[in-house]
Protein backbone atom coordinates (compact mmCIF):
# COMPACT_ATOMS: atom_id res chain seq x y z
CA UNK A 1 0.00 0.00 0.00
CA UNK A 2 1.29 3.47 -1.22
CA UNK A 3 0.32 6.58 0.97
CA UNK A 4 0.89 10.22 0.30
CA UNK A 5 1.19 13.25 2.30
CA UNK A 6 -2.20 14.07 1.71
CA UNK A 7 -2.79 10.30 3.40
CA UNK A 8 -0.98 11.37 6.36
CA UNK A 9 -3.12 14.61 6.68
CA UNK A 10 -6.28 12.81 6.36
CA UNK A 11 -5.62 10.32 8.81
CA UNK A 12 -4.40 12.76 11.49
CA UNK A 13 -7.54 14.94 10.94
CA UNK A 14 -9.80 11.43 11.56
CA UNK A 15 -7.35 10.94 14.84
CA UNK A 16 -8.56 15.08 15.88
CA UNK A 17 -6.68 17.27 18.42
CA UNK A 18 -7.02 14.61 21.32
CA UNK A 19 -5.43 11.26 22.61
CA UNK A 20 -6.52 8.78 19.98
CA UNK A 21 -5.19 5.67 17.88
CA UNK A 22 -5.79 3.96 15.00
CA UNK A 23 -4.69 0.38 13.36
CA UNK A 24 -3.45 0.52 9.87
CA UNK A 25 -3.29 -1.88 6.91
CA UNK A 26 -0.66 -4.78 7.47
CA UNK A 27 0.49 -4.13 3.89
CA UNK A 28 1.38 -0.28 4.21
CA UNK A 29 5.53 -0.08 4.84
CA UNK A 30 5.30 1.51 8.52
CA UNK A 31 8.97 2.93 6.67
CA UNK A 32 7.23 5.07 4.74
CA UNK A 33 4.91 6.81 7.10
CA UNK A 34 7.42 7.39 9.54
CA UNK A 35 9.84 9.21 6.32
CA UNK A 36 6.38 10.99 5.53
CA UNK A 37 5.68 12.31 9.10
CA UNK A 38 9.77 13.26 9.66
CA UNK A 39 9.95 15.27 6.35
CA UNK A 40 6.86 17.14 8.26
CA UNK A 41 7.81 17.00 12.27
CA UNK A 42 11.84 16.62 11.59
CA UNK A 43 13.81 13.73 13.09
CA UNK A 44 11.73 11.79 15.86
CA UNK A 45 12.73 10.27 18.71
CA UNK A 46 12.42 6.64 19.07
CA UNK A 47 9.62 5.31 22.20
CA UNK A 48 10.01 1.58 21.55
CA UNK A 49 12.93 -0.10 19.66
CA UNK A 50 12.23 -4.19 18.85
CA UNK A 51 9.61 -4.02 21.92
CA UNK A 52 12.18 -2.26 24.41
CA UNK A 53 11.17 0.78 25.67
CA UNK A 54 13.70 3.55 26.14
CA UNK A 55 13.48 3.60 29.95
CA UNK A 56 13.78 7.53 30.52
CA UNK A 57 10.54 8.17 28.07
CA UNK A 58 8.23 9.92 30.54
CA UNK A 59 5.46 12.21 30.08
CA UNK A 60 7.70 15.27 28.80
CA UNK A 61 8.91 12.47 26.38
CA UNK A 62 5.75 10.80 24.78
CA UNK A 63 4.93 8.47 27.03
CA UNK A 64 0.72 8.94 26.44
CA UNK A 65 1.38 7.69 22.83
CA UNK A 66 2.57 4.57 24.50
CA UNK A 67 -0.57 3.65 26.73
CA UNK A 68 -3.31 2.18 24.22
CA UNK A 69 -1.18 -0.25 23.04
CA UNK A 70 0.06 -1.45 27.03
CA UNK A 71 3.14 -3.93 26.21
CA UNK A 72 2.16 -4.47 22.82
CA UNK A 73 4.58 -1.81 20.89
CA UNK A 74 7.36 -3.29 19.00
CA UNK A 75 8.07 -0.04 17.86
CA UNK A 76 7.21 3.50 18.31
CA UNK A 77 8.95 6.61 16.88
CA UNK A 78 7.25 10.12 18.43
CA UNK A 79 7.46 14.20 17.04
CA UNK A 80 6.78 16.78 19.51
CA UNK A 81 4.68 19.51 17.58
CA UNK A 82 3.41 22.29 19.51
CA UNK A 83 0.67 20.69 21.93
CA UNK A 84 0.78 17.30 19.96
CA UNK A 85 2.99 14.35 20.33
CA UNK A 86 2.63 12.39 16.91
CA UNK A 87 3.61 8.58 16.94
CA UNK A 88 4.17 5.88 14.41
CA UNK A 89 5.29 2.06 14.34
CA UNK A 90 4.03 -0.61 14.13
CA UNK A 91 2.32 -2.60 17.57
CA UNK A 92 0.50 -6.03 18.32
CA UNK A 93 -3.39 -5.66 17.86
CA UNK A 94 -5.65 -7.90 20.22
CA UNK A 95 -5.18 -11.33 17.79
CA UNK A 96 -0.92 -10.50 18.40
CA UNK A 97 -0.64 -9.53 14.85
CA UNK A 98 2.03 -7.03 14.27
CA UNK A 99 0.69 -3.88 12.47
CA UNK A 100 1.36 -0.35 11.66
CA UNK A 101 -0.13 2.38 13.55
CA UNK A 102 -0.74 5.92 13.91
CA UNK A 103 -1.61 7.76 17.34
CA UNK A 104 -1.59 11.11 18.86
CA UNK A 105 -1.55 12.39 22.22
CA UNK A 106 -1.67 15.82 24.11
CA UNK A 107 1.09 17.36 24.85
CA UNK A 108 1.79 19.21 28.41
CA UNK A 109 4.23 22.53 27.75
CA UNK A 110 5.71 24.36 30.05
CA UNK A 111 3.86 27.16 30.83
CA UNK A 112 6.90 29.84 29.22
CA UNK A 113 7.69 32.37 31.79
CA UNK A 114 6.96 35.98 30.60
CA UNK A 115 9.03 38.33 27.76
CA UNK A 116 11.04 39.96 31.22
CA UNK A 117 11.29 43.68 31.12
CA UNK A 118 13.52 45.60 29.66
CA UNK A 119 15.21 46.54 32.97
CA UNK A 120 15.36 43.12 34.30
CA UNK A 121 18.96 42.15 34.36
CA UNK A 122 20.94 38.86 34.60
CA UNK A 123 18.17 37.14 32.22
CA UNK A 124 19.69 33.37 30.97
CA UNK A 125 17.74 33.94 27.72
CA UNK A 126 19.04 30.20 27.15
CA UNK A 127 17.60 28.97 29.85
CA UNK A 128 14.22 30.83 29.10
CA UNK A 129 14.49 29.60 25.90
CA UNK A 130 14.83 26.03 26.63
CA UNK A 131 11.41 26.15 28.93
CA UNK A 132 9.90 27.96 26.13
CA UNK A 133 9.98 24.99 23.79
CA UNK A 134 9.94 22.28 26.23
CA UNK A 135 13.43 21.14 25.30
CA UNK A 136 13.67 17.49 27.60
CA UNK A 137 16.50 16.06 24.89
CA UNK A 138 19.98 15.79 26.08
CA UNK A 139 22.31 18.86 24.28
CA UNK A 140 22.67 17.42 20.59
CA UNK A 141 26.00 18.91 19.90
CA UNK A 142 28.27 19.42 22.97
CA UNK A 143 31.59 18.97 21.11
CA UNK A 144 31.34 21.49 18.35
CA UNK A 145 35.11 22.43 17.98
CA UNK A 146 34.30 26.49 18.29
CA UNK A 147 37.97 27.48 18.56
CA UNK A 148 38.27 25.41 14.94
CA UNK A 149 35.30 27.40 13.02
CA UNK A 150 35.88 31.08 14.75
CA UNK A 151 39.21 30.68 13.70
CA UNK A 152 37.91 29.79 9.93
CA UNK A 153 35.59 32.83 10.13
CA UNK A 154 38.14 34.70 11.69
CA UNK A 155 36.50 36.33 13.97
CA UNK A 156 34.77 34.99 17.76
CA UNK A 157 31.60 34.32 18.25
CA UNK A 158 28.50 35.20 20.82
CA UNK A 159 28.18 32.93 23.61
CA UNK A 160 24.58 32.10 23.58
CA UNK A 161 24.61 31.39 19.78
CA UNK A 162 27.13 28.50 20.77
CA UNK A 163 24.76 27.48 23.26
CA UNK A 164 22.14 27.20 21.49
CA UNK A 165 23.60 25.20 18.79
CA UNK A 166 25.12 22.47 21.21
CA UNK A 167 21.77 22.51 22.71
CA UNK A 168 19.15 21.77 19.88
CA UNK A 169 21.28 20.82 17.48
CA UNK A 170 20.12 21.26 13.67
CA UNK A 171 16.49 22.12 13.03
CA UNK A 172 14.05 25.01 13.57
CA UNK A 173 12.21 26.76 16.06
CA UNK A 174 8.53 26.02 15.49
CA UNK A 175 9.36 24.26 12.38
CA UNK A 176 9.61 27.83 10.67
CA UNK A 177 12.73 29.78 12.25
CA UNK A 178 15.95 28.24 10.98
CA UNK A 179 19.44 27.91 12.80
CA UNK A 180 22.48 27.72 10.91
CA UNK A 181 24.71 25.27 12.55
CA UNK A 182 27.69 28.22 12.00
CA UNK A 183 27.08 31.49 10.91
CA UNK A 184 26.61 32.39 7.02
CA UNK A 185 29.15 35.21 6.00
CA UNK A 186 27.80 36.34 2.64
CA UNK A 187 26.43 39.85 4.08
CA UNK A 188 30.16 40.17 5.62
CA UNK A 189 30.67 43.46 3.37
CA UNK A 190 27.86 44.94 5.21
CA UNK A 191 29.03 44.05 8.52
CA UNK A 192 26.82 41.14 9.01
CA UNK A 193 26.79 37.41 10.52
CA UNK A 194 24.03 35.64 9.62
CA UNK A 195 23.27 33.35 12.30
CA UNK A 196 19.54 31.90 11.46
CA UNK A 197 16.74 32.38 8.74
CA UNK A 198 13.25 31.76 7.67
CA UNK A 199 11.66 30.19 4.69
CA UNK A 200 10.40 33.44 4.23
CA UNK A 201 13.76 34.93 3.54
CA UNK A 202 14.67 36.88 6.62
CA UNK A 203 17.47 36.63 7.52
CA UNK A 204 18.64 37.04 11.23
CA UNK A 205 22.25 38.80 11.40
CA UNK A 206 24.58 40.12 14.27
CA UNK A 207 25.81 43.44 13.00
CA UNK A 208 29.48 42.14 13.70
CA UNK A 209 30.78 45.40 15.20
CA UNK A 210 33.46 45.68 17.97
CA UNK A 211 35.71 43.14 20.23
CA UNK A 212 33.05 41.72 22.05
CA UNK A 213 30.95 39.35 20.54
CA UNK A 214 28.43 38.97 23.62
CA UNK A 215 27.08 42.64 22.67
CA UNK A 216 26.83 42.38 18.78
CA UNK A 217 23.15 43.51 18.10
CA UNK A 218 21.10 41.20 16.05
CA UNK A 219 20.05 42.85 12.81
CA UNK A 220 16.93 41.70 10.70
CA UNK A 221 17.67 41.84 6.86
CA UNK A 222 14.22 41.34 5.21
CA UNK A 223 13.68 39.68 2.42
CA UNK A 224 12.95 43.09 0.38
CA UNK A 225 16.60 44.27 1.50
CA UNK A 226 15.92 46.33 4.74
CA UNK A 227 17.99 45.92 7.76
CA UNK A 228 15.64 46.25 10.86
CA UNK A 229 18.08 46.66 14.17
CA UNK A 230 17.07 44.84 17.29
CA UNK A 231 19.10 45.69 20.90
CA UNK A 232 19.59 42.81 22.28
CA UNK A 233 21.54 39.08 21.51
CA UNK A 234 20.30 35.89 19.47
CA UNK A 235 18.86 33.96 21.99
CA UNK A 236 16.82 36.91 23.59
CA UNK A 237 15.63 37.40 19.90
CA UNK A 238 14.64 34.08 19.86
CA UNK A 239 12.09 34.22 22.85
CA UNK A 240 10.88 37.60 21.98
CA UNK A 241 9.80 36.60 18.26
CA UNK A 242 8.41 33.24 19.82
CA UNK A 243 5.61 34.61 22.94
CA UNK A 244 5.38 38.29 22.52
CA UNK A 245 2.56 38.87 19.60
CA UNK A 246 3.74 42.49 19.12
CA UNK A 247 7.04 41.90 18.12
CA UNK A 248 7.92 42.83 14.26
CA UNK A 249 9.04 39.28 13.82
CA UNK A 250 6.77 37.35 16.06
CA UNK A 251 5.78 33.85 15.47
CA UNK A 252 3.35 33.96 18.71
CA UNK A 253 0.24 34.55 16.46
CA UNK A 254 0.71 30.88 14.67
CA UNK A 255 0.87 28.88 17.74
CA UNK A 256 0.65 28.86 20.92
CA UNK A 257 3.00 26.60 21.81
CA UNK A 258 6.38 25.97 20.72
CA UNK A 259 8.95 23.53 19.93
CA UNK A 260 12.06 23.06 17.99
CA UNK A 261 12.51 20.81 15.57
CA UNK A 262 15.04 18.51 15.34
CA UNK A 263 16.71 17.53 11.72
CA UNK A 264 19.17 15.15 13.04
CA UNK A 265 18.32 11.38 11.33
CA UNK A 266 17.22 9.10 13.78
CA UNK A 267 19.64 5.69 14.35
Amino acid sequence: MEITQTDVTDLLARLGPGDSYMYLPSDLDPQDLTDLLGSRFGAPRTLVLDGFTDPTVDESRGAALLVPFENRAVTIRAWAYGDQWVGTGTARDAEGAERPVLVVAHREVPEPLAVAPDEEEDVDWMERLIRITGWTQPAQRPDVDWAEVESRLGTALPSDYKRMVETFGQGAFDGFLGLNQEPWTGLREDGLLIWAGTEHEDLYCWRADGDDPDRWPVVVRSFDGEDVPFGCQAAEFVCRILIDPHHPFTMARYFDTHWFMNYRKSN
